[in-house]
């Protein structure tokens, strides 16, 4: 099994944490690749609250659900790698293997919605971990939010890498129709063994654009993200990213760049030395260029978009072709349908 990381790093949490002495094994080649392989594991959360809020100004949404907590898309590059650090797990290989399943998300959906305090905006699926990852394939959790949002008439805005989506089309057409749903799917690259290299269990690019036409045809809305942008690895893709995905039939298209914080980091470049080894110190070099020096700048506005000349080289190129292609914003979305749920214990409610 094929993943992003090589590594369980030392969580930065935990007081005390064991690191494998391997010296003695350094000749033991078909051991030392065993070792960098785990099994997936889906592991129950029994979380009380399903909605996060966030007040990041450079964040375009306030609300967001999370289903699943780790991915095992196993991207090398994600920005929510730490959060699993909070977990008492580590960035790396637990990221992708160590995945909690809130199985009781749609209740927990409903029962925000059915607060009397709620004035419906939309909430966006997920704002960390794809809601469309392969445990999605089993689970159906963000399919069951999916259908608890239909009923209320909630608008929703999906974030993914994941063709999976199209399986929910039954219910993103109707919502569609209401302008209650926008659909982010994410297009790294279109070559097909650097997106399998970097993003394991991802949907291969070509499936992506595939989606992405199902989607449009049906009159979903449909945003192309390209993200992130890595220079010297993909940011010469802008192009043709965005000329395969405004011919499939997105409307709207917008990026970021890499974002390589705290525990991220050691895990893409472990990733870049072992499969871009050639590239490894001019990829680093040109990262460093859009972060003053550093590999990551956390700062709100700059965390985005990066600073310097190579960075404003890039949103310059996005900015042309964007033009080029004819993308507009998304239509907006539509909250005056917004209708309280009927409550798990079959009450509706009053006021």
């Amino acid at each position: 099994m094929r993943h992003g990381s090589q590594l369980n790093l030392a969580n930065r949490f935990e007081r005390l944490n064991t690191e494998a002495d391997l010296e003695q094994l350094a000749w033991d080649d078909e051991y030392l690749q065993q070792r960098g392989t785990q099994p997936i594991e889906y592991l129950p959360d029994a979380s009380q609250s399903i909605v996060s809020e966030n007040d990041s100004p450079d964040i375009g949404f306030r609300f967001s659900v999370n289903p699943y907590r780790g991915c095992a898309h196993g991207c090398s590059y994600c920005y929510a790698r730490n959060s699993h650090e909070y977990l008492g797990y580590s960035a790396g290989l637990d990221f992708e293997t160590k995945i909690l399943v809130k199985h009781d998300a749609p209740r927990l959906l409903r029962e925000f919605l059915s607060r009397k305090s709620w004035q419906p905006e939309p909430i966006i699926f997920s704002g960390i971990t794809d809601c469309y990852q392969p445990a999605e394939r089993e689970h159906r959790l963000t399919r069951g939010c999916l259908q608890v949002a239909l009923e209320c008439r909630q608008p929703i805005g999906i974030i993914t890498k994941n063709a999976l989506v199209v399986r929910d089309l039954d219910l993103l057409g109707p919502m569609a129709a209401l302008n209650l749903v926008h659909v982010n799917i994410s297009v790294t690259t279109l070559d097909a063994a650097l997106a399998r290299a970097m993003e394991p269990r991802t949907s291969i690019p070509a499936a992506r654009l595939r989606a992405i036409a199902t989607l449009a045809a049906a009159g979903v809305p449909v945003r192309v993200m390209v993200a992130p942008i890595i220079p010297g690895l993909n940011e010469m893709e802008i192009p043709a990213v965005l000329d395969a995905a405004r011919q499939a039939g997105a409307t709207d298209a917008r990026y970021t760049l890499l974002r390589l914080p705290l525990s991220v980091a050691p895990v893409f470049r472990e990733w870049l030395a072992r499969e871009r080894p050639a590239l490894k110190d001019k990829v680093e070099g040109l990262i460093r260029q859009t972060r003053e020096g550093q590999l990551n700048r956390s700062e709100f506005g700059q965390r985005m978009r990066g600073s310097g000349p190579m960075a404003e080289q890039i949103r310059n190129l996005f900015r042309v072709f964007r033009r080029r292609h004819g993308f507009t914003d998304l239509p907006a979305y539509a909250t005056q349908h917004f209708r309280a749920p009927m409550g798990n214990d079959g009450q509706m409610r009053l006021f």
